[in-house]
């Protein structure tokens, strides 16, 4: 159907004019009240040169002391991460309402909504001020961020499952373990590899911030240096978190790969060597996974 002449299809209606009106009027409120000024931006860009000219060259003179706070960060990542996983799980599966009664899925999702009420920074404060400084506050803050967000993905990664599938299984006399290990599952690991992926990836990232707190891992010495103007040390930290958290990628590459499209090691690496060097690069995951299966 041909719209008349001078019609507008795509043209906003007042009241989404409106809302944008009002958006832009708080926003600039918002400015005025926090004190935000372009005069004060242009003083922190002056500043923030300065400071980035300090950082560099970084200085690694001090590897026992840099190693051991990564160190700490990483154990504290893996715990918290697996920890949080084992928790989560069945939280999450009795927070979805597709599989539980109201009475069962309505405190579960409490549950998950308290975990993800709070900053881990927040969290890891209070653990401090529970179970004291060190690296034990901070794997009890981080398994409960890792409960809130993967308690929460998970739940809504079951509610849209195919219910057929479901019914299925059930039909065939299977227990409730079995409806969920063959008819729940198989529908949600892929996506469930992608949150335990990403959680790990966040929490290795969060570990440093809640150190700063005195919850163990790096962050404490990262603050320790900021506190002492030490900015090339700093700079030799942060650039020694961002390599771990690019490796961090690539090994969550490596668990998607054989997880998902059940490749083994040494096909991992033909696939990424021949990529790299422009051999067989049209070949889809989808081919290379049945040339696997064959």
């Amino acid at each position: 159907m041909i719209p008349p002449k001078g019609a507008r299809p795509f043209a906003m209606s007042g009241r989404a004019k409106a809302g944008l009106l009002l958006l832009l009027a708080y926003t600039l409120y918002a400015g005025a009240q926090l004190d935000f000024s372009w005069a004060r931006f242009e003083t922190g860009m002056g500043h923030a040169s300065t400071f980035l000219a300090r950082m560099f060259p970084p200085n690694f003179e001090k590897p026992a002391t840099l190693w051991k706070g990564i160190a700490e960060s990483l154990e504290i990542a893996v715990l918290a991460s697996v920890l949080g996983i084992i928790i989560a799980l069945p939280i999450g599966l009795l927070g979805a309402r597709n599989m539980m009664p109201t009475w069962v899925s309505w405190p579960a999702r409490a549950i998950v909504a308290l975990c993800r009420a709070l900053h881990p920074v927040i969290v890891a404060i209070l653990f401090v001020k529970a179970v004291g400084f060190g690296a034990l506050a901070g794997i009890l803050a981080l398994t409960v961020a890792s409960v809130g967000f993967i308690g929460k993905l998970f739940t809504e990664a079951i509610e849209e499952i195919s219910l057929k599938q479901v019914e299925a299984v059930r039909a065939t006399g299977a227990s409730f373990a079995n409806v969920i290990i063959f008819g729940v599952l198989p529908q949600v690991f892929a996506r469930f590899i992608g949150f335990a992926t990403y959680q790990f990836d966040s929490n290795l990232r969060n570990s440093t911030m809640v150190g700063i707190v005195g919850a163990g891992g790096v962050g404490g010495t990262l603050f320790s240096a900021f506190q002492r103007f030490d900015y090339d040390f700093v700079s030799a930290i942060l650039l020694t978190l961002i390599a771990i958290i690019m490796l961090g990628e690539i090994l969550a590459g490596f668990v998607r790969a054989v997880f998902l499209d059940n490749l083994g090691f040494d096909r991992i690496l033909q696939g990424r060597f021949a990529g790299a060097r422009g051999i067989g690069s049209s070949t889809t995951p989808v081919k290379r996974r049945a040339e696997v299966d064959e």
